[in-house]
């Protein structure tokens, strides 16, 4: 087993000892969880640059990783299943997402083991175990986050490696310097701050025409005490970083870490959680016998990138994972395990790592390739269940289609026996802004930056399909449950169109600002070998985009593709997976990634004749708040009779629409007033 040991820095009661039901309390088991891997085991050869890593007398190669590990205090009340919470940025993401709790912010000084919010104790009650294992070697330096501490790669005689880096940067106000980054992450330090050949570019859109600023106006540096001082892992601009503005450099680096290990960390964590014993510190010796992994937004492009390596089989020869939810992800993977990848980045545009999208087999016309994201796991005949979900955003981002499309979105594709693909309609990346307004910190930003976009965000809370989501992937393992049929836009029956389409709709509603510029990912060639392991050619060449399509909408601008909750089903608002950058922070033509949008319906027939819009008001769809909230409670029990959505959720479904209606609805006119 590739688990050495378990260093337990804390143990303490979970929400202060509460009893979750019938499973009892539960405790948290926090500390480092060692590793030592085999370099020439089968189960690793797909690792990118282990075998160039330093190794230990016994020639393994030797990491770490902060694990955070949640249990009943008695073992055997818990119904043997444990969730590896793919952290996101070193933040948990599984309680949040599953449980409706809130996650801490962590920042300089800041406590590094705060109380965890259980939420409503969705999970506990169930009885799930929940190992939450650091995986990045380069979050940011800050107190509390989980990290891994990987192996750096050398070279055959011992020295640190050279290598090339396309970083994206973009601020929501004026900045003198970037440090060369996604998020305050771990740089990689320029090999040479003279470099003649680094590259800085400025674009207005994600795929629109760069331009090469000057090598002469700019420098690897930071501004301090008012002067620009040579700095390796920072950008300086004369005149400064306009807001808004997309800026790309392209530099060689020095210093490369095996990033794969990360992937190992995860299934060796799993592993010695299902199989490990006693005498091997396993705090859940013989009680853990199935394993999913949750992941959202880049942890679900890592373990999309982890079933497209198929590094899900210990160096036993063992299933780790039993099922995966890889939910946001869109139809992209990532570069967690290429030479100098930088895990946080995000964008399609900037990616080579988007063919391919499908789980099963097609060909880019393009490129003449053909690849599955399965093809490992298939050509083994893995029995690994996987359940991938998108909100809007992902479709509008324009790369979450190309999941069940053919790669120029031309056709369906229809997923293997062990895939389903849920699109949650009308939603936006993350669970939805709440109280309601335009403006949103950025997530897990140490920078603490705030982005305003052209409408009030999204509101939608999803994470009830997600718990449904789960309960069916355990159904589905366990007792060989199928799931409820994928449902997503379609090609077939028209539900599936180019999101140019979608502006005759937006258009008829007054003050909607549906974007006039869809930014599709393309076909990058970085001049990569043929899996994508080390890139050259930076900035890549740019080839023909891919085909994205959206969802298709009603005439009150929702969709009618996918899963809707039923705030969506009986609405008062139009709820979009598109929102623009407000002028404030610049870039007012472009998308704000992950957000959606609320465009209210007018609350009455008069105000909805003053404004013009085409859209019944909630006066006219809904005689009074109970008649609304029964017809979403309806709605609610329809979902559970498919299936994606849990009998417990209704009334929590009528509770989220009624706090919609108060706000949206507010204090009626009386009669005489309208």
């Amino acid at each position: 087993m590739a688990v050495t040991r378990f260093d337990i820095a804390l143990q303490r009661a979970l929400a202060g000892g509460r009893a979750f039901g019938g499973v009892g309390p539960y405790e948290e088991l926090k500390g480092r969880l060692r590793f030592a891997l085999d370099p020439e085991h089968p189960a690793n050869a797909r690792i990118t640059d282990v075998g160039q890593a330093p190794r230990n007398r016994d020639g393994r190669v030797e990491f770490a990783a902060d694990v955070s590990i949640l249990l009943p205090v008695e073992r055997a009340r818990g119904n043997g299943r444990v969730i590896l919470d793919v952290v996101n940025r070193g933040h948990t993401v599984t309680l949040p997402n599953f449980n409706h709790a809130t996650r801490p912010a962590f920042a300089p000084g800041a406590d590094p083991h705060p109380a965890i919010d259980v939420g409503d104790g969705f999970l506990m009650r169930r009885g799930y175990a929940v190992v939450s294992c650091g995986w990045q070697c380069d979050v940011p330096e800050l107190p509390g986050l989980l990290r891994l501490e990987a192996p750096e790669a050398r070279d055959g005689n011992g020295r640190p490696l050279h290598g090339r880096v396309y970083v994206n940067l973009q601020a929501p106000e004026p900045v003198p310097h970037f440090l060369l980054s996604d998020r305050g992450h771990l740089a990689y330090p320029a090999a040479d701050v003279d470099e003649r050949d680094a590259v800085l570019l400025v674009r207005d859109q994600l795929d629109g025409d760069a331009r090469a600023i000057p090598r002469a106006r700019w420098r690897f540096a930071r501004v301090t005490d008012g002067r620009a001082v040579p700095d390796a892992r920072h950008v300086w601009l004369e005149g400064g970083f306009e807001k808004g503005r997309l800026y790309q450099v392209a530099y060689t680096a020095v210093g490369a870490p095996v990033l794969g290990v990360s992937f190992a960390a995860l299934r060796e964590c799993v592993s010695w959680l299902k199989y490990g014993t006693e005498a091997q510190a396993n705090p859940g010796a013989g009680r853990l016998r199935w394993a999913y992994a949750y992941g959202r937004s880049q942890t679900g492009r890592l373990l999309r990138t982890l079933v497209y390596w198929d590094l899900n089989v210990d160096e036993q020869g063992r299933e780790a994972l039993d099922g995966i939810i890889a939910n946001v992800a869109g139809g992209m993977r990532g570069e967690f395990n290429q030479r100098f990848g930088q895990n946080s980045k995000d964008r399609p545009q900037m990616m080579a790592h988007v063919f391919p999208s499908t789980d099963v087999a097609t060909t880019d016309r393009v490129t003449g390739l053909t690849d599955a994201l399965h093809r490992r796991l298939e050509a083994r005949a893995s029995r690994l269940k996987v359940i991938y979900t998108n909100t809007s955003a992902e479709y509008h981002r324009g790369d979450a289609s190309l999941a069940h499309t053919d790669p120029d979105g031309l056709r369906d594709v229809t997923h293997g026996a062990n895939t389903r693909v849920y699109h949650f309609g009308g939603t936006e990346h993350g669970l939805g802004v709440w109280p309601p307004s335009d403006t949103a910190v950025v997530a897990a930003d140490p920078a603490g930056w705030a982005e305003r976009s052209q409408h009030v965000r999204g509101v939608v809370n999803y994470g009830r399909l997600l718990r449904a989501c789960l309960v069916n992937l355990d159904r589905w393992v366990t007792e060989g449950v199928e799931p409820p049929p994928s449902r997503h836009p379609r090609l077939d029956d028209g539900t599936a169109v180019p999101p140019e389409s979608l502006d005759k709709a937006f258009g008829r509603i007054p003050g909607a600002s549906y974007p006039r510029h869809h930014a599709r990912p393309r076909r990058l060639d970085f001049g990569a070998d043929a899996e994508l392991r080390v890139m050259t050619r930076v900035p890549p060449r740019e080839g023909p985009a891919f085909g994205s399509r959206v969802s298709a909408v009603d005439e009150d601008g929702n969709e009618v593709a996918g899963i809707a909750v039923p705030e969506v089903r009986v609405p008062l608002a139009s709820h979009t997976g598109w929102n623009l950058r407000h002028p404030d922070i610049g870039g007012r033509a472009q998308l704000l990634v992950f957000a959606g949008a609320t465009i209210p319906f007018a609350r009455t027939r008069r105000e909805r004749a003053a404004a013009a819009d085409p859209r019944p008001s909630i006066e006219e769809r809904y005689a009074s708040r109970d008649v609304y909230l029964e017809r979403v409670r309806r709605a609610a029990r329809e979902l559970v009779a498919e299936r994606y959505l849990l009998d417990e959720d209704v009334e929590l479904s009528v509770t989220l629409a009624a706090r919609l209606w108060d706000w949206l609805a507010g204090q009626a006119p009386s009669p005489s007033s309208r």
